[in-house]
């Protein structure tokens, strides 16, 4: 996690998105360019999880980061079973800024900067699709967030 904390360090928040992938598919035992699927989230090891999760809070001051996500999804009333909620998604999506007046933003409109909303990033998707986050894996990725007690 050298690469991700040094990034996250000096605020690079786009190329530290990016090595958020890079490691949880190398955790995995994947592929750069390759998806992760919903039952690889469900089982994804809680220390790996807890260290990306940990780097992102502290070197943003506690505004990003997954727990931070999954506090705000809970807030508009979420819950962290595991199941997509579309509602619920689209709440915390205008919440976070991944949607601006109802419509979704591109990926290459989101803020990689402080001045992005609280839970902005990480955005955890690169599919090879310019469209942010994955709506079916964001209800798992908070389960196993609360399973792993993060």
């Amino acid at each position: 996690y050298t690469r991700l904390r040094n990034l996250l360090k000096i605020g690079e928040w786009k190329e530290a998105d990016y090595e958020t992938y890079l490691v949880m598919l190398q955790v995995l035992g994947r592929e750069e360019k390759d998806w992760i699927r919903n039952e690889e989230l469900l089982n994804f090891p809680c220390k790996d999880l807890r260290t990306i999760n940990t780097l992102w809070v502290k070197y943003s001051n506690g505004k990003f980061g997954f727990s931070v996500q999954k506090e705000i999804y809970l807030s508009v009333g979420g819950k962290a079973d595991g199941k997509y909620n579309e509602e619920t998604w689209e709440k915390l999506a205008d919440k976070v800024g991944w949607r601006v007046n109802n419509n979704w933003i591109y990926m290459s409109n989101f803020t990689y900067d402080t001045s992005a909303s609280k839970g902005h990033l990480p955005v955890f998707s690169y599919t090879g699709v310019d469209y942010g986050v994955s709506r079916l894996c964001v209800g798992v990725l908070f389960s196993r967030i609360e399973t792993c007690k993060i």
